[in-house]
């Protein structure tokens, strides 16, 4: 029978830095996306500059206390992840602007199969029957959303999906990088090329924001910078299949936050669907680490 100790334990490894950091990092960039739907008038691509205009002061400031030098040295690689990072960033903004705020983030967790897919080519990683099973149920929710909701347009579920898409590359370019540069001047050069292309975006297509837009636009960047630093810390102390379901809380507070802020109900069919999509990643992650477990006993073994 476990002791008092052993149960205590127990509690300590559910509510471990990592679990509690990766909660913080999901609702921050909760709020964060509840501050892109405020500012719906302001064009997408605005709104990115400035989100990484204050994400570049924050990663210059970290990078200047840290004493670490800003240029990297695989600059194309850090380059590739910027692109990548920022034309997800636009086309989930522009996602946010256009469709209920839970449809959007549930879109966007499509991410993972995606990952996967692309490491399949990048990395060189297998993936089994089964976890193609769970992504193609993940992929079946977001046609149920749609299908449900009419306020979700085509062609915003198509942008959205490979905003998805992109989010993916520019993870597995993050992955590449890890061994090589400091995760504040990855995140820096995202920062970069988003308020460079942004700043070009704008000149030709510019909507002066008042002030409380600007009080928005600030939050924007403060909470996802925020968002950042506590994802990197959740990552920095556990493995990700040991924190990553925790991000799919978010959906709680897109449903809470959308239909509180924003009047958005949701149809019991699209809910259906966010159901699919969280069940088939989380069901894909759980299977991806009892296969690495097993992977372990058995090189221990031999």
């Amino acid at each position: 029978m476990p002791d008092s100790h052993s149960l205590e334990t127990k509690k300590l490894k559910v509510l471990s830095e990592g679990v509690k950091f990766m909660a913080l990092s999901t609702f921050a960039f909760s709020l964060a996306n509840v501050c892109v739907k405020q500012v719906p008038h302001i064009p997408a691509m605005e709104t990115v500059f400035f989100r990484c205009f204050f994400g570049t002061a924050f990663c210059f400031y970290g990078l200047k206390k840290a004493g670490i030098d800003w240029h990297g040295t695989n600059r194309a690689l850090l380059f590739a992840r910027g692109v990548f990072g920022t034309a997800a960033l636009y086309l989930f903004f522009l996602t946010l602007q256009n469709m209920p705020l839970a449809s959007a983030m549930t879109i966007q967790y499509l991410s993972p199969i995606f990952t996967t897919f692309v490491a399949i080519f990048l990395l060189k990683e297998k993936v089994t029957a089964i976890e193609w099973f769970f992504y193609a149920l993940a992929f079946s929710g977001v046609f149920f959303i749609q299908k449900f909701d009419t306020r979700i347009p085509l062609l915003y579920l198509i942008l959205g999906i490979f905003s998805a898409f992109c989010s993916a590359v520019a993870y597995n370019l993050v992955r590449k990088l890890r061994q090589q540069e400091h995760a504040l001047t990855v995140v820096l050069h995202f920062q970069l090329v988003g308020m460079i292309t942004g700043f070009v975006f704008t000149i030709f297509q510019w909507k002066m924001p008042t002030v409380s837009d600007l009080v928005y636009l600030f939050l924007i960047g403060v909470f996802s910078q925020l968002g950042q630093i506590y994802l990197t810390k959740a990552l920095q102390r556990e493995k990700v299949a040991g924190v990553a379901i925790i991000n799919y809380t978010g959906l709680i507070y897109g449903l809470g936050f959308g239909w509180i802020l924003f009047g958005e109900s949701q149809p019991a069919g699209a809910i259906f669907g966010m159901f699919l999509v969280v069940v088939g990643i989380t069901a894909s992650i759980l299977y991806g680490r009892k296969q690495k477990q097993l992977a372990t006993i058995e090189a221990t073994a031999t």
